[in-house]
């Protein structure tokens, strides 16, 4: 007898599921084999925390082993946004043709080959060359890694465990300043080796995304897949009917295109996932970061103690933040705390650069600067930081995941790149204006996420999409 007739019982001489009652070791099981594909995939998002921490304490090192001028240097750092863009276009397509644990595969060698070329680098060409390829490996993670987290989670634990997405980020990209302090730059490339290595040869050993294989029509893989998840004595048959009758309505539907988008049936879906990512980088968030040093020293506070401060409150708040909370107060209201947060982090800046720029209270500005970073970025991790990817993850159809989550993906890496290029130029327009810029945009995030963002906790993805259909 087949596992799934052993799973009907006979009601009223008809067939019915036959609801098992969840056993305590059942749970363990399917919860390991869930955590420990959710960990070989955050190494993807270790390894992009990795290449974006890399040029900041390796800059001086390169451009004085190497002979670069302040401009090839700045061409080396900012390459990687390049490749990225390039990596994001692709991944929703690449996920979809090999699958999400080939994404990973592919990624993960081209990241590894990037940081190889780096460190045998004898000049600015291979240098940024491998850079590139780094980038190219993040921007392909940067989508792949948070789909595959969600499409294998229980809907009791996707919320946190998405968000490991942004914890490991932010312990990659903390890791390359702490080995950094004490490594030269050819050795700290090849830290960036070690997580690639991890994700390409852990990818063999945990289940591809059930989902994937039965969209690929893969009914028997997908039915070992998602045992495999649950538990082997797990009762499946409910959640297995709910995917494949989610996936044979949209079986039908042709192969999306970048119109489809903005069709009516989908529009809600594309305006909030990419309303999200525009308001994730236009808070302004990788320019306080990038520059958070300058911010430090014209505010005349110590750039030193303030980097080791706001390093060490991302990882925890992320952590202990973003993790533990999202599935018990919900996607919207800590994206909406965080939004105000950030709001009275560019306030407190803001204000700091306006004072010292009028010679007013000159003793406090130390203390307003880097309470207004730290407030700044501590309401970033608990939520716009790492909740823009958990939601992207959770609100497209699966049809529209490749085509719709790579425009997500392209648009973050865009945004970011703009913010990072546009910072400066801000900053000596006016110190204080800049700050005032940003929280006027948290503003507008904070409405854009109170009238359309919607609230996907504890529910099922396929739930989530009738939802908002």
């Amino acid at each position: 007898m087949s596992r799934r007739e052993d799973d009907m019982e006979k009601v009223d001489g008809k067939s019915q599921p036959l609801l098992l009652p969840e056993n305590g070791s059942d749970e363990e099981e399917a919860s390991w084999m869930v955590c420990l594909s959710t960990f070989i995939a955050v190494c993807g998002s270790f390894e992009f925390g990795t290449c974006v921490g890399y040029s900041a304490p390796t800059q001086f090192g390169i451009m004085e082993e190497l002979s670069l001028s302040y401009s090839q240097f700045s061409v080396f750092g900012s390459i990687l946004n390049v490749g990225a863009v390039l990596g994001a276009v692709t991944s929703g397509k690449i996920s979809d043709f090999i699958g999400r644990k080939g994404a990973m595969r592919l990624s993960s060698v081209i990241s590894a080959i990037g940081w190889m070329i780096i460190y045998f680098a004898k000049g600015d060409i291979p240098l940024d060359f491998g850079r590139f390829l780094t980038g190219y490996g993040c921007g392909t993670l940067s989508y792949v890694v948070p789909v595959f987290i969600a499409e294998i989670s229980p809907k009791k634990l996707r919320g946190a465990l998405a968000t490991l997405n942004q914890l490991f980020l932010v312990i990659g990209l903390a890791s390359m300043f702490l080995i950094g302090a004490y490594v030269n730059w050819r050795i700290l490339a090849l830290t960036g080796v070690a997580p690639c290595v991890v994700l390409f040869f852990g990818t063999w050993i945990i289940p591809e995304s059930p989902r994937w294989l039965e969209m690929v029509g893969r009914h028997h893989d997908f039915e070992i897949a998602l045992q495999k998840l649950r538990g082997s004595n797990a009762n499946i048959a409910r959640e297995a009917d709910e995917i494949k009758e989610y996936l044979a309505t949209i079986a039908h539907l042709p192969k999306t295109t970048l119109l489809d988008l903005i069709d009516k049936k989908n529009i809600r879906f594309v305006i909030v996932g990419v309303g999200l990512m525009f308001f994730q980088q236009f808070v302004g968030i990788n320019g306080v970061i990038f520059y958070a040093q300058q911010i430090f020293v014209s505010a005349g506070a110590s750039p030193t103690l303030g980097s080791i401060l706001y390093s060490i409150e991302q990882v925890i708040l992320t952590a202990l933040g973003a993790t533990l909370l999202i599935d018990r107060l919900g996607r919207r209201p800590l994206l909406m705390a965080s939004a105000v947060g950030m709001l009275i982090g560019c306030l407190l800046i803001g204000n700091s650069f306006l004072l010292k720029a009028h010679g007013l209270a000159l003793d406090i500005i130390p203390a307003l600067a880097v309470s207004g970073v730290l407030v700044y970025i501590g309401s970033f991790s608990i939520g716009m930081g790492a909740i823009p990817w958990v939601i992207m993850s959770e609100i497209f159809p699966i049809n529209l995941k490749g085509t719709a989550g790579g425009l997500v993906t392209v648009v973050n890496w865009l945004s970011s790149w703009f913010v990072s290029l546009t910072f400066n130029f801000l900053m000596i327009w006016s110190p204080h204006g800049a700050f005032y810029v940003y929280g006027g945009v948290c503003v507008l995030a904070i409405i854009f996420i109170a009238k359309l963002v919607p609230e996907t906790k504890g529910k099922t993805l396929e739930e989530i999409q009738a939802m908002m259909m």
